[in-house]
């Protein structure tokens, strides 16, 4: 047997381990159950990864992310080791010959998804192969209380069963005292060794602002802070727009999204590691398996949907043990926006039973009938079809999909796009000889900018909406410009596949499931709660707040986040009386923007928010359509 630090020199060609890294390896070779708790970037796929080459045999992997299993077999393929992913949509007779291959064929490791275990065939043909290690990524998946739970991942036990023998490694970097027992319970591992990294970051600065304008914020920070830098915002269209606007401010930037094909996120992603551009803007699909150990600055323009999320992103900054910062910045709507988007959009049971009828009218699925049927579906006339709400119906789906009811692919390649191959005088003076084309091809030309550059993916569901008409009239019109030479049209009619896995029994499928839900709905709404207390909480250390959130006491102040800073380097008399108080004689004197107010006060953009308002509610001042304050008995 080799010893586990030749091995490490030998694949990854380091000479030491990372912290807690060379103990957890040695409890696996131990034959021990082990839970991991490592930090995100704490090198948690070696820990699996290593003692499966030093031992003989297979390696079976858990994964929950088929671009996690990817991205992790690419990487072992680079270093000659043998692996191998049994994803969705492989037909059975190649699974079958996969198998074979993991029992005759010397393959170190084998990547499933817990969909995939339950399947009678994978399950009999592991009884035969030569395991030496269960590793589970990702081991809150398996937790109700779990930030990320799946359901399936509770079928992981038959693997205990299976291989009652093995070793199972449970990894994760995010998980409070409450999750980890539940790990521990659901998959019955024996008197497992818990090893856990501290959740302390003493190189990374959680700072948490109130402000007015947070491009402008922004601006200051990308000014104050050059190097590598994460920006995650809410959604697809605020990824572009900002990435479009620090383009313009000047700063280098590109922008990933789930939306984008798998060549462009490949492209971008290698500017941003060659630095080539400093800034990534992104919403949350970014993340998993990136691996930059240089980012000095992860900024949230909006609030996260839980503590988890914001602990694993903000944790992608500082990773290489320099000074770094995790910003959040916090708007006056922002509480609001948060809750609209992840409470008010929660189905209840009832609205999911009414979402699920509809998807088996839609594709005419009988009573009893539909088990492992394929369809294409396009989600936005699926919605207009039924009149149903489109972010609690995608919720729906999405929870369908986790309980193991359908499954749900979205074909982000397959987009309808538009580009206008003639100049802009030319299009104008042909709708202007063709006005029963002009409200449809200028509401477009107001939505879709740069369409005279490039080809633009366009929303045909919303274009047919704002026009007053129907989608195939939209599609008809520009079929027929598209023929005269003028554009340049490609139309997808499904933007998402979907499987459905059992069969249809109406209420009766959704009962199987509906305890499951109503627990996750009530934990959303915890997790809600606990970030909000989070960013809210204006009195203690941020990193004790954290620390404390996942089970680990401390009573050190960091004395490098935003409450520690103020702290340090406020006066003890400075409150809101003393700001008020400052800010009426300074606009006394001017009226004054709240950024020049700011450059005058020695407190932060949050007091003196706090401090206005208080103001304007007593009516002592107001503001002028110059978007300036004046005392409010000043008229000019």
């Amino acid at each position: 047997m080799q010893q586990p630090r030749e091995v490490l020199r030998k694949y990854w060609g380091f000479d030491e381990f990372r912290p807690l890294q060379e103990t957890i390896i040695n409890s696996v070779l131990a034959n021990e159950d082990t839970v991991a708790l490592l930090p995100t970037g704490g090198g948690k796929s070696l820990c699996f990864q290593l003692p499966a080459l030093v031992k003989d045999g297979i390696c079976i992997v858990i994964s929950p992310l088929v671009a996690l299993m990817r991205d992790q077999i690419l990487g072992l393929e680079q270093k000659n080791i043998k692996a191998i992913a049994l994803t969705s949509g492989i037909p059975y007779q190649e699974l079958d010959q996969l198998l074979d291959n993991c029992i005759y064929a010397n393959y170190k490791f084998l990547y499933l998804s817990p969909e995939r275990l339950q399947q009678e065939i994978v399950q009999e043909r592991i009884k035969q192969m030569p395991v030496n290690l269960i590793a589970i990524d990702e081991a809150h998946c398996i937790s109700q209380w779990g930030h990320d739970f799946r359901p399936a991942y509770r079928s992981i036990k038959i693997l205990r069963d299976l291989k009652p023998l093995i070793p199972i490694l449970a990894l994760t970097a995010t998980a409070t005292t409450k999750v980890v027992e539940d790990i521990i319970e659901s998959i019955a591992l024996f008197q497992p060794k818990v090893h856990q990294k501290s959740f302390s970051r003493p190189n990374l600065a959680y700072m948490v602002y109130a402000v007015a304008d947070k491009r402008y914020k922004l601006q200051q920070l990308l000014e104050r802070r050059l190097g590598s830098t994460i920006i995650y915002v809410r959604n697809r269209k605020a990824a572009k727009d900002t990435s479009q606007f620090l383009e313009t401010a000047g700063f280098t930037s590109t922008y990933y999204h789930g939306g984008i094909s798998a060549i462009d996120k490949n492209k971008r992603l290698e500017q941003w590691h060659r630095e080539e551009k400093q800034i990534m803007v992104a919403t949350n699909a970014f993340g998993m398996g990136i691996d930059k150990a240089n980012v000095r600055l992860v900024v949230h323009l909006n609030i996260p949907e839980s503590l988890e999320s914001y602990f694993q992103e903000a944790g992608r900054a500082g990773r290489d043990g320099q000074k770094a910062y995790a910003i959040l910045l916090k708007g006056e709507h922002d509480t609001n926006q948060l809750k609209n988007q992840f409470l008010k959009t929660i189905p209840d049971i009832s609205f999911i039973k009414h979402v699920y009828r509809k998807l088996s009218n839609y594709f005419q699925i009988s009573y009893g009938e539909g088990q492992n049927t394929i369809h294409s579906l396009n989600f936005n006339s699926f919605c207009h079809n039924y009149e149903l709400p489109i972010a609690t119906t995608y919720n729906t789906i999405k929870l369908l999909d986790r309980n193991s009811i359908i499954t749900f692919i979205e074909r982000f390649s397959k987009k309808t796009v538009l580009q206008i191959t003639t100049d802009s005088t030319t299009m104008l003076d042909f709708l202007e000889q063709n006005p029963q084309y002009a409200i449809s091809i200028k509401t477009i030309l107001r939505n879709y900018g740069g369409i005279f550059e490039e080809e633009v993916a366009i929303n045909i569901s919303q274009i047919a909406s704002k026009v007053g008409t129907t989608e195939a009239e939209i599609v008809g019109i520009l079929q027929k410009i598209a023929n005269l030479g003028l554009l340049t049209f490609k139309h997808s009619r499904t933007d998402a596949e979907l499987t459905f896995l059992v069969p249809r029994e109406d209420d009766s499928t959704i009962n199987t499931i509906s305890k499951h839900i109503n627990a996750q709905n009530t934990i959303k709404q915890q997790q809600i709660q606990a970030i909000l207390n989070f960013i809210q909480n204006e009195t203690e250390c941020k990193q004790i707040q954290l620390l404390r959130y996942f089970g680990e006491s401390s009573s050190s102040p960091c004395g490098i986040c935003s409450f520690c800073r103020v702290t340090k380097s406020a006066p003890k008399e400075h409150n809101t009386l003393s700001i008020t108080q400052s800010i009426l004689k300074l606009i006394a004197e001017q009226p004054l923007s709240s950024r020049q107010l700011l450059t005058h006060l020695s407190c932060t953009e949050g007091q003196m928010l706090t401090a206005i308002r208080q103001l304007s509610e007593k009516a002592l001042i107001r503001i002028g359509n110059d978007n300036c304050y004046y005392l409010a008995n000043n008229k000019t």
